[in-house]
């Protein structure tokens, strides 16, 4: 395997560009625009420099700010149009691109650093930014239509309410001072007082030190993958389910049949009284040593509030997490590596996932990604996805998958899912459509129905709960019924 990352850019350092002519002149590089290179023969240069191109940005115009209708679309327009603010204004042709650098002050306080050297402009700053006189013209505009700001105004009004919308509102406000943005702040606070009326209330020695030189290769399909869940993610509306079980007992209690019907999904099947003994004891079943450890681990994390409140505000923090978690989930498995990502590749049917000496980079570009999302939900839905997509331990997964979507859930307060028996086929067909097919709709409703049946769960007592997910037909076989809500 070319253990090279799909884009890379030429360098000043004159070590790294000699080892890029040599590259080149071995056919293992080839340039496809200005200062930038791929290890990709296979697919068309437009759809390299599209897939990659807010990392190019990133790159070649360090310290400049996605704008303007980019900040919201995270994509070129329809005619190729990209708006960055930066020192300078001109336009450059990169392919079929148009990338239009417009004069502006750089990043304030509050602009998101996501994408190496660049910015996304934070949410006010993009609404003023829209708000503007926009003198250009041909096939796309560089701002949001007036319905467009009202539709993205109100949808942080539904889902994430008016002291969200307030706060917006309050930013602008200092923002404009900042930026000279007066007439702008006038117009979005007449908008959003409008809406809400209706709203009450190295080093060049062998193949990894050059990899790390160009910065760590990474899985170009999956992050494009990813890139389009987000954008799919972002352009939804989500109702909120707020969590009711608000004890401790019933905390505990959900989180119990959560360890259950989680470690089923993988195989692992215990008899639902054998299960309770394991948790109230704390000590495996003889018969069953393996399987009861896998539904103790998985207990001990989903069962704490506090730690699965933890969300990562960093990629540093989010890889801390997972490999915590998963040190907890399979601390008997030793010969599973708990706590360690794969040395070797793993796949299921059909389905390859991502080649263990690509992990750390693609979800290190994955979690630029998740860094945009506001809604947890979203969240969620996405992290569900990237992690079970990238497949980055030897075991367990799937359990870490919905163990870090729960968290995003916790933290935000909102009720967790729990993927029963009987819904099995059901969740695992639908990630794989998404692998196959991309099909975000299916994903989004397999688990907005399992959002659903979970928020009735309820209770501090667990024999009126596993009744509630008997009535459902949580604990038949996927052919054995269908879940009932």
């Amino acid at each position: 395997m070319n253990n090279l990352p799909e884009i890379i850019y030429s360098s000043s350092d004159k070590k790294i560009s000699g080892e890029i002519s040599k590259l080149v002149k071995n056919k293992k590089l080839k340039k496809i625009a200005p200062r930038i290179y791929t290890s990709n023969f296979f697919d068309s240069e437009s759809s390299i420099i599209r897939r990659n191109l807010l990392f190019i940005l990133g790159k070649l115009y360090p310290g400049s700010i996605l704008s303007f209708r980019s900040a919201f679309e995270f994509k070129p327009a329809e005619d190729g149009s990209i708006y960055l603010t930066y020192k300078y204004s001109k336009l450059i042709y990169l392919l079929d691109l148009k990338i239009k650098l417009i004069k502006g002050k750089g990043p304030v306080e509050g602009d998101n650093k996501v994408f190496g050297e660049l910015y996304v402009s934070q949410k006010a700053r993009a609404f003023l930014e829209n708000l503007t006189r926009d003198k250009t013209s041909g096939s796309s505009k560089r701002n949001l239509s007036t319905e467009e700001i009202e539709r993205e105004l109100e949808k942080i009004i539904v889902t994430q309410g008016e002291k969200e919308i307030n706060e917006l509102r309050d930013n602008a406000r200092k923002i404009s001072v900042m930026l000279n943005f007066h007439e702008e702040f006038r117009k979005l606070n007449k908008i959003i007082s409008a809406l809400l009326k209706s709203h009450p209330s190295d080093i060049l020695k062998s193949p990894v030190a050059i990899a790390r030189a160009f910065g760590k290769p990474y899985d170009s399909k999956r992050v494009e993958l990813f890139g389009n869940l987000f954008e799919f993610l972002n352009t939804t509306k989500f109702s909120a389910y707020p969590e009711t079980n608000i004890t401790e007992k019933s905390f505990k209690n959900f989180a119990f049949f959560e360890s259950y019907f989680s470690n089923y999904i993988e195989g692992t099947v215990l008899e639902i009284e054998d299960a309770k003994k394991v948790i109230t004891t704390g000590i495996p079943l003889p018969s069953q040593e393996n399987d009861s450890h896998d539904v103790l681990g998985t207990y001990l994390i989903v069962s704490d509030r506090t730690g699965m409140s933890k969300t990562p505000d960093s990629f540093e923090e989010f890889i801390e997490l997972l490999k915590h978690r998963h040190k907890i989930l399979l601390s008997s498995r030793e010969g599973k590596s708990p706590g360690e990502f794969k040395n070797v590749n793993n796949r299921a049917g059909s389905t390859e996932f991502v080649d263990f000496t690509l992990v750390a980079g693609t979800l290190e570009k994955s979690f630029e990604y998740y860094k945009l999302l506001t809604v947890p939900f979203s969240k969620a839905a996405y992290m569900l996805f990237i992690i079970s997509e990238i497949h980055p331990f030897i075991d367990g997964n799937g359990r870490i998958a919905r163990i870090i979507m729960n968290s995003e859930l916790v933290k935000s307060k909102q009720s967790k899912i729990l993927i029963p028996n009987v819904y099995r086929e059901d969740y695992l067909l639908s990630l794989k459509q998404v692998t196959k097919k991309s099909d975000f709709q299916l994903f989004i409703k397999m688990l907005d129905r399992a959002r659903i049946f979970s928020s009735g769960i309820i209770g501090d007592d667990i024999n009126t709960m596993q009744s509630y997910l008997i009535k459902c037909n949580a604990f038949l076989e996927p052919d054995e019924g269908s879940l009932k809500l």
